[in-house]
């Protein structure tokens, strides 16, 4: 009796392998690569070519931070309730004469010129191109998760319309309101600007283009949630501009909009809960980038291509104080969290310096 008991469950055990082999069979390209789906194939030469001829090999550099930008700004044109544009469809580049003119696209004229020529050396949609060259981007920097692709959108019908990005002058309020509009939580919008931790300015003080967000601007961490708590002290270029308010580190700028999130009762535990915990920065922004990269689109009709990604580099961590600052330069509004313990950096205030190729 014992015997057959044994067997029967040796043999549930082996067909429930055999199910999960099944169900996770893999298919090898012609290329040799290896992937779930044999329709992603076309995508690893894609690859190839984006970080040949996009990202200089494999750099999580200017080009980098600003294909993730432009996934940002072409998905947010969406909103649940209709009326707002196709969302990841990549209009922005498709119909960018129309969206380039839009304010708060400022900067993104740059990102577009060098992606254009790149894009019409591939089959690829705008709206695939746009959301796995932020993909492939992304997975350049070190401690970043691995973005999902989902491959298949449609052409864009249209541009997006004006007004649907949000911009640092915008009160809390606006932004809360026009994630809300297209979807997203508050927390999923404090995850979505994870991304600040290896972007920059180009058009806030147009004398400083390239002016990174944290000291660390080559690497996804949570250095970003850090500084931006620090007490400022100076602006990086040309005095006061609209969309920045003091920064604690000369060569960085603090946006209005990320310290005003940072301070509001509605965001400041979430902004302050990212603080050296990186693990949680990468997932919470996989999943908001998961979902902002299929707005507008029938997922049912897509491929989950999200193997063709590079894996990103580990973080190496830990994140810092800069040197001279301290736990006393914090301004905090979230008084439930508990303040990890940061180690300090010996000597004087660094300069930061501009992302190479701005």
């Amino acid at each position: 009796m014992v015997f057959a008991r044994l067997s029967a469950i040796v043999a549930l055990a082996l067909a429930a392998s055999q199910v999960n082999a099944a169900l996770t069979k893999r298919v090898t390209c012609a290329s040799g690569h290896v992937t779930a789906n044999a329709a992603c194939c076309a995508l690893f030469p894609a690859v190839d070519f984006l970080q040949e001829n996009l990202f200089d090999g494999g750099e999580c550099g200017e080009e980098a931070h600003s294909a993730l930008r432009l996934s940002f700004h072409d998905a947010i044109g969406f909103s649940i309730h209709g009326g707002k544009g196709g969302g990841a469809d990549g209009s922005i580049l498709a119909f960018n004469s129309t969206e380039l003119e839009f304010h708060a696209n400022g900067g993104i004229d740059d990102i577009v010129a060098r992606q254009f020529p790149v894009f019409e050396g591939l089959t690829l949609s705008a709206g695939d191109f746009v959301h796995l060259a932020a993909a492939v981007g992304t997975a350049n920097c070190p401690g970043a998760p691995r973005l999902e692709f989902f491959f298949g959108r449609p052409a864009p019908l249209a541009p997006a319309p004006d007004l649907t990005v949000p911009e640092p002058t915008d009160s809390v309020t606006k932004i809360l309101a026009r994630f809300a509009d297209a979807g997203f939580s508050p927390a999923e919008a404090v995850a979505l600007l994870s991304s600040h931790t290896i972007a920059a300015a180009d058009v806030v003080d147009i004398t400083i283009p390239g002016t990174p967000f944290d000291s660390t601007v080559g690497t996804f961490d949570t250095q970003v949630f850090l500084e931006v708590l620090l007490k400022g002290t100076a602006f990086p270029g040309n005095g006061s501009q609209a969309g920045e308010v003091l920064s604690p580190l000369a060569g960085e700028m603090r946006l209005q909009s990320d310290f005003a999130i940072s301070q509001d009762p509605r965001t400041a535990c979430l902004w302050q809960a990212m603080v050296n915990d990186q693990e949680r920065m990468m997932s919470e922004f996989k999943a908001a980038m998961a979902k902002l990269q299929v707005l507008g689109q029938n997922t049912r009709r897509l491929v989950d291509c999200s193997d063709v990604v590079p894996v990103p580099a580990p973080f190496a961590g830990p994140i810092k104080f800069p040197a001279s600052f301290s736990s006393k330069d914090l301004q905090l509004a979230c008084k439930e969290l508990r303040f990890p313990n940061i180690a300090t950096v010996a000597g004087p205030a660094p300069t930061v310096a501009p992302v190479p190729g701005s």
